[in-house]
């Protein structure tokens, strides 16, 4: 088991002290995240039991495979893939949505869990280990993938087998990318799109219902990379959205500020700059698995 004030305790530390931004050649290596000075004591900041539910777990090459005891197992059996939590999250999430799950944790840092699927065949690798493990065909598979997580994710997806194979994908306030000259601003600041294309691509084919794909993003600016604000705005602009200002309670107490949706696809954006503002979002995931998993994405 992994204790909630340790989960929290590595969370803060991880988010405040050592995210990184994909490093490109035309971007400079970005600096360690400016740490928030800030913690608001206004909204509660729920959690989910810190208690794994039942069901049973067996060790992959990479990662953890758990299948609920609820669940009967035939094929095709529906899939998450989550990168970057701990175990108990994804596994409340996929028994309460009636799916397994390979839950992946590498490191600190998006160009960790990138570097861990450069090897082109280590996802496909992974997807028959789990069938044999699980003992039924996979189907759907959703990608999932929280803060650093999402980029596993842009790695997978830039490999085209993969990217044809996988229906569902959750990006949860992690897309980042680097500021060209290495410094944001003064006003809108210049980003490094490259990293971002394959998200392009994605959300395009979730507007045009071949792909189910749900981002979420907050208010945190990490300083020295490009916030998920920052990627949120360049992918709406590109696919020709406007985002819609709301104000509404979200899932865990989050509140929602803004939303945009065409097709299957949903982002929303969230208040909220500080480290447990955060965690809120991967707190979240068994509502927004739920969302993704029945037809189009909504909360």
């Amino acid at each position: 088991m992994f204790p909630r004030t340790a989960l929290l305790s590595s969370l803060l530390i991880c988010f405040c002290f050592a995210q990184e931004a994909p490093k490109t050649p035309s971007a400079k290596d970005a600096a360690p995240q400016n740490p928030s000075p800030m913690v608001e004591h206004a909204r509660a900041h729920p959690r989910l039991p810190d208690k794994p539910p039942d069901g049973r777990s067996e060790n992959l090459s990479l990662g953890t495979l758990f299948i609920p005891a609820n669940l009967k197992l035939k094929s095709p059996t529906p899939v998450l893939f989550f990168f970057h939590s701990p175990d108990y999250v994804p596994e409340i999430a996929v028994t309460r949505n009636k799916m397994i799950v390979v839950n992946i944790r590498i490191g600190v840092g998006s160009s960790a869990y990138a570097k861990a699927f450069t090897d082109p065949e280590l996802f496909g690798n992974l997807l028959h280990e789990t069938e044999q493990k699980a003992g039924v065909k996979l189907g759907p598979i959703t990608l999932g993938g929280w803060s650093a997580g999402c980029g596993a994710i842009r790695q997978i997806l830039n490999t085209p087998k993969y990217y044809d194979q996988v229906q569902n994908v959750i990006l949860i306030d992690g897309i980042h990318t680097s500021y060209v000259n290495g410094t944001p601003g003064p006003l809108e600041s210049d980003i490094d799109t490259g990293p971002l294309q394959v998200f392009v691509k994605l959300v395009r084919d979730a507007m045009a219902g071949k792909k189910h794909v749900l981002i979420t993003h907050t208010e945190i600016f990490p300083g020295t990379f490009a916030s998920t604000t920052e990627t949120a705005d360049y992918l709406l602009k590109q696919v020709g959205l406007r985002p819609k200002p709301i104000v509404r309670w979200g899932p865990m107490g989050t509140q929602e500020l803004s939303e945009a949706r065409s097709g299957n696809f949903l982002m929303l954006g969230f208040a909220g700059n500080s480290a447990p503002d955060h965690v809120d979002q991967l707190q979240s995931l068994p509502e927004f698995l739920s969302s993704i998993r029945n037809g189009r994405p909504r909360l």
